[in-house]
């Protein structure tokens, strides 16, 4: 995910060398000297010699290629910083060492320590089941009393869910519509989950609710970029518009996902000649009427439809109003208001509500087509459930304060050396700090465990999907690089134009010559007049990883 400023993030961790056992041979004087005229690099290379600079222009760093070297001397990285390390996963050899071991800003990245901490605690078959409970009794089909559907933050709640159970993404997801062209939506109906529970309900024998629906949402509490972090997550709690436009000159139309009925769509938005210059406002609640979203802008005659969405401060409210309406499609009356806000505060403690009998359950996809979801597509708000769900784990309720100690210490446990990281969340916003050698030695500690390939295949893959699906397409390392990115975007108002605080890209490959190797390439700081030149940043990163990926 790409963030301007409320930003967004991705991240990584650092391990002992000791533990891993590395070697450590030298390159020969010829070896060096060839590899300096011609750019290519030893089977064996490995060397431990410092790069050399020139000003500001790196000349050489021992195992990079040349070719390398001159996509990171770009102007637009000239006061910024690269740092890369290089590992063989197979002898433990460190093959490029670029500041491998100072700290850097990842961006994203950082999902590596929070998706692979839960990875690691649980495993990739984990799942987890949000029950609906049932307060009263049972009479005749009507239940005197409530329904409370008890969160337990599934981040699709089925409403991604493939006919073959994997999770369904598209290469730019609708969590990043408002800052980026051209994201997607998947075909899978966000309210699925809610059916599925509502037609359990009426399978249960209630036909009437004549008493309350609730979300209990007590499960954890947490916040992202000043939104609610949340146990109940129905469509990542957005709402999508898409925006079609008319003939020039007429107003465009737009259609409203999910419909819920709460909530109705203002729409403002004029369609504009061809050719000419076009924008869309994120959307906003209306002034005078709060379930009321306003999108104004312009589009263009010929564009294709348009996507943006609006993110609701109240995940809890909606969800019950959609669960109520989904109880009414599957034949079960309910009394109450739908539309008015969540009444948690009619709940009694957690151990009595937990101690309720449940009338219906609905399991999660699995933690592998979770992390998939999350990786592909860096999903900052679901990293960070994560966190929160490791946090309940161990007791704990307050994801801000205690969730990263708890992934630190599975971390820990595993054998990496977190003090070479300063983490501050589990998405990848701005503050976060690690070592490239240290993402390098988690990917080391993840290929070591009997379902490696597993967790390689959620990252994205180089030229072929997720956020490197337009990355290096053509180039021959295309589908043999697995990594997650990282990127941090800001603004440079003194001088109008666009900051890259980092473009990380880190995971493994199998190169060329067959060798595995694990790696972390980051650059922080470089400069751009536009959104354009984010996006060539990234495809920079994934050309210095194609490089590397041929030569060895």
């Amino acid at each position: 995910m790409i963030a301007g400023k409320p930003n967004s993030g991705e991240g990584a961790e650092r391990m002992r060398r000791t533990e891993l056992g590395r070697g450590a041979s030298i390159l020969t004087a010829g070896a060096v000297t060839m590899l300096l005229l011609t750019g290519c690099v030893a089977a064996d290379a490995n060397n431990a010699d410092a790069p050399v600079w020139d000003g500001t222009t790196l000349v050489s760093v021992p195992g990079l290629p040349d070719e390398a070297l001159e996509v990171m001397n770009q102007p637009q990285f000239a006061s910024g910083r690269w740092s890369i390390s290089v590992e063989d996963l197979d002898t433990g050899e460190t093959l490029i060492d670029l500041d491998g071991g100072k700290l850097a800003e990842p961006g994203s990245f950082v999902k590596t320590y929070s998706a692979g901490a839960a990875w690691v605690k649980w495993g990739p078959d984990h799942t987890v089941t949000t029950p609906v409970k049932q307060s009263g009794e049972v009479t005749a089909g009507t239940l005197d009393g409530d329904l409370v559907l008890v969160g337990q933050g599934d981040l699709t709640m089925g409403g991604r869910t493939k006919d073959d159970g994997t999770v369904s993404f598209t290469n730019l997801d609708h969590n990043d519509a408002n800052p980026l062209p051209g994201a997607t939506l998947t075909t899978e109906d966000p309210l699925t989950g809610l059916d599925e529970l509502a037609a359990q309900v009426k399978a249960s024998g209630i036909t009437t609710v004549n008493g309350d629906v609730v979300i209990d949402d007590r499960l954890f509490q947490g916040t992202l970029a000043k939104q609610p972090i949340t146990p109940i997550v129905i469509n990542q709690n957005l709402l999508d518009i898409l925006i079609t436009p008319g003939e020039e000159g007429q107003p465009a139309t737009a259609a409203l996902t999910p419909s819920v009925g709460a909530w109705t769509l203002d729409l403002q938005v004029e369609t504009v000649g061809a050719g000419e210059e076009a924008e869309i406002e994120a959307p906003k609640v209306s002034a005078d009427a709060p379930n009321t979203i306003v999108v104004t802008g312009t589009i263009t005659a010929d564009a294709d439809p348009v996507l943006r969405v609006f993110e609701f401060d109240d995940p809890s409210t909606f969800a019950r109003t959609a669960f109520i309406e989904a109880l009414e499609r599957a034949g079960v009356t309910v009394t109450a208001d739908p539309l008015k806000t969540n009444p948690k505060a009619s709940l009694p403690d957690w151990a009595a509500v937990e101690a309720l009998p449940s009338v219906a359950e609905l399991e999660s996809l699995s933690l592998e087509e979770e992390v998939t979801y999350v990786m592909k597509v860096s999903y900052n708000r679901g990293a960070q459930t994560l966190i929160c769900r490791l946090a309940v784990e161990a007791g704990k309720t307050n994801c801000d304060k205690q969730g990263m100690g708890v992934a630190q210490e599975i971390w820990a446990e595993a054998g990496l050396d977190t003090t070479q990281t300063s983490l501050v969340d589990g998405s990848g916003l701005e503050g976060n700090y690690i070592t490239p050698q240290n993402a390098v030695d988690i990917q080391a500690l993840m290929a070591a465990r009997p379902d490696a390939e597993r967790w390689r295949d959620t990252m994205p893959i180089l030229g072929v999907d997720g956020s490197l699906a337009d990355v290096q397409k053509d180039s021959q390392a295309a589908g043999k690089v697995y990594a997650k990115t990282g990127t941090l975007v800001g603004g440079d108002s003194f001088n109008g134009r666009l900051r890259l605080g980092t473009k990380t890209l880190g995971g493994v490959m199998q190169t060329e010559g067959g060798r595995n190797l694990a790696f972390t390439i980051i650059v922080n700081q470089g400069f751009y007049d536009g959104m354009p030149g984010v996006f060539e940043a990234n495809d920079n990163v994934g050309q210095v990883a194609a490089i590397i990926q041929q030569a060895y």
